[in-house]
């Protein structure tokens, strides 16, 4: 019979290790596994992100650490394992950060009443977005914004552009249409 692909106990200690035992590299490291046992599609949600208070000692203590070790541990695994050059990872925020550091409230407390220190906001316009693998040029930054990371510098690129990227890496032009239950067409990157 097949192998569990959620059974992480039939990994080596080094490759559990270059992942990271905690939730995400985990997660992770099960990405690899379904994507090796040939699931056209794997996600992994990586909750704690929404830092609108406390963010540079969650940033700094968790996250980026975190984020660090357990992607880079995964895109070296796909390439070891000859998987990187036909799989697409993408990884994205739908939304960036303020430019500018504030508090979530004029009294500086949670809704427990708790203090915090202050983070950054929701800021649309602006998001995050890598990409690797999958046929794409590794070592390119593609778009570029003001010093504070609040607004694009060079020509945006949408939503729109992103999905037609992720399409053009499936073999599916950006100008491939579906049609609805009355015939109306849409266009696959719209």
């Amino acid at each position: 019979g097949k192998a569990n692909p959620f059974d992480l106990s039939q990994e080596s200690k080094a490759t559990r290790a270059l992942y990271g035992r905690e939730e995400w590299g985990q997660g992770f490291l099960v990405a690899r596994r379904l994507i090796q046992a040939g699931v056209r599609m794997a996600q992994i949600n990586l909750r704690g992100w929404d830092t609108h208070q406390n963010a540079f000692r969650d940033l700094k203590g968790k996250l980026l650490p975190s984020i660090d070790h357990c992607l880079s541990g995964f895109l070296d695994d796909l390439a070891n394992t000859g998987l990187l050059d036909e799989t697409l990872v993408v990884m994205c925020g739908e939304m960036g950060r303020t430019p500018r550091i504030s508090p979530i409230s004029a009294k500086g407390k949670n809704a427990s009443g708790e203090p915090f220190t202050p983070g950054r906001h929701h800021w649309g316009d602006v998001f995050p977005c890598f990409i690797a693998g999958g046929g794409v040029q590794g070592g390119r930054i593609i778009g570029r914004t003001d010093p504070q990371g609040g607004v694009p510098a060079t020509e945006a690129y949408t939503p729109e552009d992103l999905a037609a990227t992720i399409f053009h890496c499936l073999g599916i032009g950006a100008d491939r249409e579906f049609h609805d239950s009355t015939g109306r067409p849409y266009r696959v990157t719209r």
